[in-house]
């Protein structure tokens, strides 16, 4: 058993979220595990890149309230204690609402490589509303 008392809280890339969004690892992709995971703090209006993951993503809403979008235009608004599931290969985002902050857990499992996320470009602000308005916010 290894007990880990604090993880520092870091400041997410800027080449691949939008705003200020903070991040305290939880776990590293390791064999045999190769699980990885993360508290993910998100201000209003930051959000992740779009980006996908060869095995999914698992997102678990620890606090406030947040929007994860697809491609398709499917946009789901989560609440703390809601957890939403990506599945392998589905290009998508994440973040905050316009006017609250939002933290999640990220839940994934890498592959040899590290963990199997694919960073694309920003989610435009026009593209942001858009997912504003049809969550209903």
């Amino acid at each position: 058993m290894e007990h880990i008392t604090e993880t520092p809280t870091v400041k997410a890339p800027a080449e691949r979220f939008t705003g200020d969004v903070y991040l305290n690892p939880i776990e590293a992709p390791a064999d045999p595990a190769r699980l990885a995971a993360a508290l993910v703090r998100f201000t209003p209006g930051a959000r992740t890149n779009w980006h996908s993951h060869a095995k999914g993503q698992t997102l678990h809403v620890t606090d406030g309230v947040g929007l994860v979008g697809t491609r398709d235009g499917n946009v789901v608004l989560a609440r703390a204690g809601q957890t939403v599931k990506c599945p392998p290969g589905e290009e998508h985002w994440h973040g905050a609402t316009d006017t609250t902050l939002m933290a999640h857990i990220a839940i994934l499992v890498g592959d040899a490589d590290g963990d199997g996320t694919t960073w694309l470009e920003p989610v435009t602000d026009e593209q942001y509303r858009t997912a504003l308005a049809t969550a209903g916010r």
